[in-house]
């Protein structure tokens, strides 16, 4: 039976507070039980440890009450068929059931159990025999981290997902109960930013009175936390680092209220509307400085930027390079402008899907473009056409001579023009290309040189897509001539980009 880690996890150990006495360990998993059934947002799992003392207590050891382990293993001894019955109510419960071995022996014990999650024990997590067994079952595995070197955590890190396990590393610290000052909470940073693809967690042991430390860990992001729990009575005494459900109930609630606050974490918050209208009311309103015609475009000498913003006004957070605004009726001067008197045209979203395209060209060309050049999108008759006819240069070099790199789009046609102060030598550096010069076209492919003399008509498209180095004198903005006048009179074929490599504007 395989089962995936959920987030997120609060696993509560038992270890050997069940203390050799099954019915006592029955009270504590139902007390506990109750407790967690108030937390139905949370997964649980009830943890024991197993070891097969018969084999694992080397037989010169055996019965030697005076070390102090052997006795506390050989006194709190139970039989399967005890954790077979204690395994049975933690699921009755709504617990997942969940175990630490510490011998290849106990890892077949859970398996038979068909157990949901498989603890590597901090003082196993070097035990490569042990895990090289743990590995070998299906179950995801939960390793603690104490006292273990940053060489130790890495192997076994490696171990692990070369071995595609489904698996968690707890920041973990051996002392019992662990002093404030030694719970190096910011660990819980350090191994989410070393291993970025492994979940981290808290196994804790701080005093069961301090609920301040599951806030502070789920801050840091884990996302599984264990706990070593035990049910006080008259015969048995609760040591200093177990909770009783009560502490419980409050280490919960803790960690409700803290996720609650922490909010989401891998995407942007969702909107607030409240937050929207607050912060709308504390913007620059757009006005014009003078009367403006309908049909008017409106340039950043004919606007002003002034607080308060009307209702329903278009603000300076609108106006951008982006933008084009467009009078629909007349506006008077001082007046607001809104989506009542204007047009806004917004192409942010058009210019990052087109770098993206033409980013992905560049990539498959395997042409490499230096940092901190410009992007600049030709959009001759419109950006709804520009798949169809189209170009981006990007301007490496422009001084008595000029480098560019022209990028076509699959499909994409650049209309006919002249120069009368430049003349050009384009190479094919990627693709196939069908270029015009005064009227004779002829195919191009990848290598191939072509001259284009002052005054000379050129035009091209590639059905393929690609990348042509043009070399040139010094390029004028001014000395573009298209042959279709209508491209000419287009003031707004141009979108510019300057920081698209990394990620587009």
């Amino acid at each position: 039976m395989h089962t995936s880690i959920p987030t997120p996890l609060f696993i509560l150990e038992m270890a050997n507070n069940h203390m050799g006495d099954v019915a006592h360990g029955v009270q504590v998993i139902r007390q506990f039980g109750v407790v967690c059934r108030d937390f139905p947002e949370f997964s649980f799992a009830f943890k024991l440890q197993y070891r097969d003392l018969d084999t694992f207590i080397h037989p010169a050891m055996q019965g030697r009450h005076d070390i102090k382990y052997v006795k506390r293993f050989s006194e709190t001894r139970l039989s399967r068929a005890d954790f077979d019955g204690l395994v049975s109510e933690m699921r009755a419960n709504g617990f997942m059931a969940m175990c630490t071995p510490f011998d290849e022996a106990s890892v077949d014990v859970i398996e038979q159990q068909q157990l949901n999650i498989i603890k590597i024990g901090s003082c196993s997590l070097t035990d490569w025999p042990l895990l090289e067994r743990v590995a070998a079952t299906h179950l995801p595995i939960i390793a603690s981290t104490a006292g273990a070197s940053l060489d130790d955590m890495d192997r076994v890190t490696s171990f692990l997902a070369h071995r595609n396990k489904d698996f968690a590393i707890l920041h973990c610290v051996g002392e019992y109960p662990t002093a404030d000052d030694n719970l190096h909470i910011n660990q819980i940073d350090f191994l989410r930013t070393r291993y970025p693809n492994v979940r981290i967690g808290f196994s804790t042991h701080e005093n069961p009175d301090n609920f301040d430390i599951i806030k502070i860990a789920i801050a840091k992001g884990a996302n599984i936390f264990e706990k070593h729990v035990g049910v006080p009575t008259e015969k048995y005494a609760l040591n200093a680092y177990s909770a009783n459900p009560e502490q419980i109930r409050r280490w919960l609630n803790a960690a409700r209220y803290t996720l609650q606050i922490c909010g989401v974490e891998h995407t942007r918050l969702p909107a607030n509307a409240a937050e929207i209208t607050s912060l709308q009311g504390l913007r620059r309103g757009i006005f014009v400085r003078h009367d403006v015609q309908s049909g008017d475009v409106l340039r950043a000498d004919d606007v002003y930027f002034a607080f308060p913003p009307e209702e329903g006004q278009w603000t300076a957070h609108e106006w951008s390079k982006y933008s084009t605004f467009i009078a629909t009726v007349p506006i008077q001067k001082n007046a607001a402008i809104s989506q009542s008197n204007t047009s806004l045209t917004d192409v942010r979203a058009w210019a990052t899907q087109a770098a993206q395209q033409v980013k992905a060209l560049l990539e498959k060309s395997r042409i490499t473009v230096p940092g901190g050049v410009d992007l600049e999108l030709s959009h001759h008759y419109g950006i709804d056409r520009f798949q169809e006819v189209g170009l981006t240069m990007i301007t490496i070099v422009n001084r008595a001579y000029c480098k560019k790199l022209l990028v076509s789009l699959p499909g994409q046609a650049h209309p006919e023009q002249y120069h009368n102060q430049k003349e050009e030598t384009f190479h094919i550096l990627y693709g196939d290309v069908d270029i015009t010069l005064d009227g004779v076209t002829k195919s191009c492919h990848t290598g191939d040189v072509i001259h284009v003399e002052l005054g000379m008509r050129h035009a091209f498209v590639s059905q393929t897509g690609s990348v042509i180095e043009e070399i040139s004198s010094t390029h004028n903005k001014n000395d573009s001539f298209y042959t279709d006048d209508a491209i000419n009179r287009n003031m707004h074929r141009k979108t510019l980009l300057t920081y698209w490599m990394d990620s587009a504007e």
